[in-house]
Formats: structure tokens, C-alpha cells, sequence
């Protein structure tokens, strides 16, 4: 069927073949970028990568570069560099958007293109943190004796790296175990004990969780950035860094609880 599809096609045919409710309906599909504006903007790059004969895996490794670009960004000083990596985050998201997409239209989906995208995302939210840390010195002229702001850079790069790969190790268990995938739902993914089913609801209203996402995380350095430039110094960008280094600690306890609570390392929930 794939083979029939024009390398052509209509964005009412890209649409209809790359944004199906399967893939728009999971619980963790979309980052809100998706759902209020990425997946409307992302056909007509897709058409474009499509015509220009470029592979899923391809596009890809776009993401993988500009997600990396993001971070090396925030070592220009100023607000020049908070707004850089603003708008390359968001056109990480795009490239995300669309190597799926390129994917899903070509019948090329494959382990190496998720593995792929795992690096590109692992990779971008590492290095904005680390970057964070660099601008809390002063720059990379002032590392040396700015070492304590670095290493809080570090310790926050480790905890949302760790908090990511909480669910992969899930998907690890489960594999380790002979178990199929686990399904992507509410019922599997929600505490079992009714205190912490509650604490997970209420955590919705305060999604301070998703705040280490590359979208969120460069947002919030452009408006250090801002603050620093009021001010004249860096209190905005120490401040940042020295909130989130709680606030991360607190996402992936919770993360961690969350899990072992569910019935996502048990058999049952496999589909």
C-alpha cells in the first residue's frame, strides 16, 4: 500500500495517513506544542521532505542537531542566546513532528528510528541544563571559578536525564521479563493506592514535571535571560537553576513512586 502512496500528496492526505486518532489519541502522544500548534504546521514541512526525497531517519538526524544547537546556544550571553534556543527547540519540535510523519507515510517506521529519536531528545535535554549552569558562572570564561554554579548544571542534567529514563526502563522490565509492551492508558499508568491516585490528579493542576522538557526549560531561561537584563546580572539565571534543582528531585521521586504503583510492571496490563 505504501508503495502506491504519490510522493506527492495532499495535505488532506498527509493528514489523514500521519496524524490518525492512534497516534494523536495516546495519553503521552503530543507535547501541548503538538496539540495547539505543531501538528498543524507540521504537513507542509513534511510534503516538503517528502518531495525532496529525504528518509525518516533523516529527518531524524535534523532533530538530533538542531535539539543540540539548543543547548550550545545558551552559551552566547545575553538574550541573544536565550532567544536562539527558544526558537531551535521549537524547531526540534517540528523536525519530531515530521520524521514521524515521513515515517508513517512511507512505511519506514523501525527500532532504529525510535532509537534515534531517543538520542536526540536524551541529548537536548541534557545539554540545556549543563548550558544553564554555564550562564549561572557567567560564561565560559568564568567556569573555573564559578565551578559550584556548573556542577548544580550537572547535578540537574543527571536528574532529568534519570526522570526520562524512567519509563524506558519500564519498557526494559517488561521486555526482560517476556512481557508485551505496556499499554499507554489511564488505567495502567495510575497509582493503585487511592492517597497517591489523588496526589497524581492534584499534580495535574501544578504540571511542575514538565517544566524539564527542552520547550519548557528554554522558556524558562529566556525569562532569566529577561530578568537578567533588568537587573544587570544573573540573578534571574541563579535563580532558575537553584529552583529547579528541588523541584526536579520532587518530579522524579514522584515519577519513581508513581510507576512502582501502578500496574505498569505487572502482567496484566500488556496489550
Amino acid at each position: 500500500m505504501t508503495a502506491d502512496r504519490s510522493p506527492w500528496p495532499s495535505i488532506a492526505e498527509l493528514r489523514e495517513v500521519t496524524q490518525p486518532p492512534a497516534i494523536r489519541g495516546r495519553r503521552t502522544a503530543e507535547h501541548w506544542t503538538g496539540d495547539l500548534y505543531m501538528r498543524r504546521i507540521s504537513p507542509y514541512l513534511t510534503r516538503l521532505l517528502i518531495r525532496a526525497g529525504l528518509t525518516a531517519n533523516a529527518v531524524t538526524a535534523l532533530m538530533i542537531v538542531t535539539g543540540a544547537a539548543s543547548g550550545f546556544a545558551l552559551l552566547v550571553p545575553g538574550l541573544g542566546g536565550a532567544v536562539l534556543a527558544v526558537l531551535l527547540t521549537q524547531l526540534q519540535m517540528l523536525w519530531d513532528a515530521s520524521d514521524g510523519e515521513v515515517a508513517r507515510w512511507r512505511g519506514t517506521s523501525s527500532p532504529l528510528g525510535v532509537f534515534l529519536d531517543k538520542v536526540g531528545h536524551y541529548l537536548t535535554e541534557s545539554l540545556i541544563p549543563l548550558a544553564l549552569g554555564i550562564r549561572a558562572a557567567g560564561g565560559l570564561g568564568d567556569v573555573s571559578t564559578g565551578y559550584g554554579w556548573t556542577t548544580l548544571g550537572a547535578v540537574l542534567a543527571v536528574v532529568i536525564v534519570l526522570n526520562k529514563a524512567l519509563n524506558d526502563m519500564v519498557h526494559v522490565a517488561r521486555a526482560h521479563a517476556g512481557l508485551a509492551k505496556v499499554a499507554d492508558d489511564e488505567a495502567t499508568t495510575a497509582p493503585r493506592a487511592r492517597g497517591l491516585a489523588r496526589l497524581r490528579r492534584f499534580a495535574r493542576f501544578v504540571p511542575f514535571h514538565r517544566l524539564y522538557h527542552s520547550i519548557e526549560l528554554s522558556l524558562l531561561v529566556l525569562a532569566a535571560a529577561v530578568v537578567d537584563a533588568v537587573v544587570g546580572d544573573l540573578t534571574g539565571t541563579r535563580v532558575l537553576l537553584v529552583v529547579l534543582i528541588p523541584a526536579s528531585l520532587l518530579a522524579v521521586a514522584g515519577h519513581f513512586v508513581a510507576i512502582v504503583t501502578s500496574s505498569r510492571l505487572r502482567a496484566a496490563p500488556a496489550s
